[in-house]
């Protein structure tokens, strides 16, 4: 076996390891580590200990003894390495940094002009970023990359944006948005990204919709827990489904888009209320707030059915309008239920595991996922 060979192995051996680890949901022992990764005790020995002088993999504290010794048990570092995720909106900027858990260690949300950024602000971006690095206390040897994420149809190789409604932009490059950032970066449709993360913390294998309620209304589709992008990289559009024809106008210029009925914009538009005001209105009774927001329930029912109908699978909801929906889950899934002809119930209408964040949360993902396939 030539030395190339044999390191080779190696790297492959080290990674099993870790992430076997990594995808473990129970205790591990290094004996259960060892028949998992099938290999034996001394090549466990030899690559754990690398793992462990590289900060990456601990013990983790003792199983519950049955008699005899009790094993030792071992998990990742979930703190080793740090990734950001910026969600960039029209006149927001959301930061998170996370760990290899993809649990959430610092947040800041700061107000931006996005065409102000796009067209000469990467030094105010990259300097935003380093003050939330800063206050957020993150060791930049520890950084992964920053993920960045735009409510817009991106381009094959996502140097630009094809179309984007909320922002009233086509064709635009996004370099001048990174160019200044010293870390590596990576840039996605927000609600991908956010439909990613949710099928990562969820960690089963299976098809789900997932439909991002935000300013823009967007979503993915992941078919056996991967991302479908479709072939021009429109799948996951939800937010311009016709759920009335010839009703309101969208900011896609057509009519009647989901978008048009169910993003908060409408609130702000309708009632110039904030969803905190908003929904404090709907538990006070006043008619026009609940009129509005069953209105909304009803619109998001019709595209309920229409994915649900085509897909045959979960729909998640998600994005900062759905951190106030768990209350009226049973109304939206009446509403579900009245217009779909062969379900029993409307169960498969479900809340995110991440109503906070996931937005930015998702772009940091990319970077998370990148590191534990190449330990």
């Amino acid at each position: 076996m030539s030395e190339s060979t044999a390191q080779l192995r190696h790297v492959s051996v080290r990674s099993r390891i870790y992430r076997t680890l990594y995808d473990a949901h129970d205790f591990i022992s290094r004996q259960s580590l060892a028949a998992s990764c099938g290999i034996s005790m001394p090549t466990l020995y030899q690559n754990l200990n690398e793992l462990m002088e590289d900060g990456l993999v601990r013990y983790s504290g003792e199983d519950r003894s049955t008699g005899g010794r009790r094993a030792q048990g071992l998990d990742i570092v979930p703190d080793a390495r740090v990734s950001v995720g910026i969600s960039v909106t029209e006149h927001r900027l959301r930061f998170v940094a996370a760990d290899l858990r993809l649990r959430e260690l610092a947040y800041k949300a700061v107000d931006f002009d996005i065409t102000a950024l796009l067209n000469n602000g990467d030094e105010d971006l990259a300097r935003a970023l380093e003050q939330f690095l800063d206050e957020a206390g993150i060791d930049r040897a520890k950084l992964l990359g920053v993920g960045v994420t735009l409510p817009a149809l991106l381009s094959s190789d996502s140097s630009s944006i094809q179309f984007a409604p909320t922002l009233g932009m086509r064709d635009v490059p996004i370099s001048g948005l990174i160019r200044k950032i010293p870390y590596p970066t990576y840039v996605d449709n927000d609600g991908s990204a956010s439909g990613h993360a949710e099928g990562f913390v969820r960690r089963e294998r299976k098809d789900m919709a997932y439909l991002s309620l935000e300013y823009g209304v967007g979503g993915a589709v992941l078919i056996d827990g991967t991302l479908h992008r479709g072939a021009k990289g429109h799948s996951g559009e939800f937010g311009h489904i016709c759920v009335e024809p010839g009703g309101l106008r969208c900011n896609c210029g057509k009519h009647g888009c989901l978008e048009a009925y169910c993003s908060p914009l409408r609130v702000e538009q309708t009632l110039g209320a904030t969803l905190e005001e908003f929904f404090q209105g709907v538990e006070e009774h006043r008619l026009e707030y609940e009129e509005l927001l069953y209105d909304m329930l009803r619109h998001l029912a019709v595209a309920v059915n229409s994915i649900h109908l085509t897909l045959d699978c979960d729909v998640i909801l998600g994005g900062f309008f759905s951190e106030y929906l768990q209350p009226y889950l049973p109304i939206l899934r009446r509403y579900v239920l009245a217009g779909n002809p062969f379900e029993e119930n409307a169960d498969f209408v479900q809340l995110s595991s991440l109503r906070r964040h996931i937005t930015p949360l998702g772009a940091a993902l990319f970077f998370i996922r990148e590191f534990v396939s190449r330990v």
